[in-house]
Parts: structure tokens; C-alpha cells; sequence
């Protein structure tokens, strides 16, 4: 449904809203020349910034609650690929340098932009409705290699199953999905084409966009997670002090 309220925003009856939202206009992006500051320095900043949080996390003491951990199930290779856990940071190396082959690898191919799931899913569905083999770019590719990666990566843990969600998990997928279509078409981009991509080009969207995903994120998370387990430890304890109290009058 993401992509199919993506192909709608961009290309179908949903065009001309996303068009009036999004007016031209003479701002610009670029955080260089709107600042005069050199693009090296921002870099700079966020590397330095990046390495003192980096540092501060690392040097925390390590939780002395002991984690269970599930029986090791793999060995060789196939437990580094499929079952190894690995530390955040080294994951967001990974992804990282995934991001920065991503550019010239897609610019050899006449596609003159990074990592994109937006636009890309958006022409598959334009592709089906209207066969034009000129929409299977690299972004399109990218795209279907993520279900095979992601298939290939459950059937090697083992974790591949056919699960049929209940109703309020479908009916909250499908909302979700087609806001998040909606508005990824609109903001120019997904949390990967805003919040790594553009960021990364030092433009004012992508930074504007991956903190306003992080606010939208902590938001909610206080309303679906965070509210119900103050509500339920509210409940445990005035259930029992209920119950302290009737054992003290007996």
C-alpha cells in the first residue's frame, strides 16, 4: 500500500495536492550557500559530534542485569551472516558505507542520486499499469532486492513463516502505509532518502525532515508504549497497596 499511495501522490489523482502543498518556491536547500559556511566544516562539526556521542555511549558503565541470551543455533559463516549479533555501531558502519557506494554505483547507470525506496517503489506500480521499461531503473532494482535480501535472510535463520496478522495489526498496517506513501511523496523523500541521503548532502530538508521523524517517533511512542506502562504500574501498585491495606485490617 506504500508504494501504491506513493504511485497515486506522484503520478495520480493525488498529484495535485502534493502539488499545492508543495508551491514553488525561491528557498534554498543548501546549507553551504544559505550559510556561506563551507560544506567540509559542516561535515567537521557532525563527525566531531558524531565521535563525542559515540565516545560518551561507549564509555557508560554496562548494565549489570544479566541479558538471556537463545541457544546458539549456527556455526561458520552461517552464524556471522544469519544469527551473530552485532553492536549498533558496527551495523551503522555497514550501512553507512552502503549509503556511499550507492552513488556512483547508481550514477553509472544514468541515475544521478543515492539510496531512494520513494520514488523507486512509486514506478513499479507505475510499471505494472503501464509497462514502460524506462521506470526499472537502478532505484527499482534496489527496491526488489530488499524482499529477496530479506527473504534470503529469514530462510537462512530459519525465521521465514507465512503469519496472517490480525485485524487491528492489518488495519493499522494499511493506515500506516498509505500515510507513510502519502507523505514521503510529499516531503521529497522516505526516512532513507531524507534522513541519510540528503543529510548527507548537507540540505536543510534532510535535516529538518530526520528531526522531525525523531519527535514524530518519540511522540507517539509516548502514547502507544510509554502511557499504557505508566497506566499498568499505576494499576499493579494501587492494586496492591489495596491489597496490603485489607491484609493490615484483618
Amino acid at each position: 500500500l506504500y508504494a501504491v499511495t506513493a504511485a497515486v501522490t506522484k503520478f495520480g489523482l493525488l498529484l495535485p495536492v502534493m502539488n499545492g502543498i508543495n508551491k514553488p518556491t525561491t528557498v534554498n536547500t543548501s546549507m553551504s550557500q544559505t550559510t556561506g559556511i563551507p560544506t567540509w566544516v559542516w561535515v567537521v562539526l557532525l563527525v566531531a559530534i558524531t565521535i563525542f556521542f559515540v565516545v560518551k555511549t561507549l564509555r557508560k558503565p554496562k548494565s549489570k542485569v544479566a541479558v538471556p541470551k537463545l541457544k546458539q543455533k549456527f556455526t561458520g559463516v552461517r552464524y556471522y551472516l544469519f544469527e551473530k549479533k552485532y553492536h549498533p555501531f558496527i551495523a551503522a558502519i555497514v550501512v553507512g558505507l552502503i549509503a556511499l557506494l550507492a552513488w556512483p554505483v547508481s550514477e553509472s547507470t544514468g541515475r544521478m542520486y543515492g539510496l531512494g525506496i520513494t520514488t523507486p517503489s512509486a514506478n513499479i506500480v507505475q510499471f505494472f499499469m503501464t509497462g514502460d521499461v524506462n521506470l526499472l531503473d537502478w532505484g527499482v532494482f534496489l527496491v526488489l532486492g530488499i524482499f529477496f535480501g530479506s527473504y534470503i535472510a529469514a530462510k537462512g535463520s530459519r525465521e521465514f513463516k507465512w503469519r496472517l496478522p490480525d485485524k487491528k495489526t492489518i488495519r493499522n498496517s494499511v493506515i500506516g502505509g498509505a500515510c507513510m506513501g502519502f507523505g514521503a511523496s510529499v516531503a521529497g523523500g522516505c526516512s532513507i532518502g531524507n534522513g541519510l541521503v540528503e543529510t548527507a548532502t548537507m540540505s536543510w530538508k534532510g535535516w529538518v525532515a530526520l528531526a522531525s521523524m525523531i519527535l514524530g517517533a518519540w511522540f507517539m511512542s509516548y502514547f502507544i508504549f510509554i502511557r499504557p506502562m505508566k497506566k499498568a504500574q499505576r494499576a499493579t501498585t494501587q492494586s496492591n497497596a489495596q491489597v496490603t491495606t485489607q491484609t493490615q485490617t484483618t
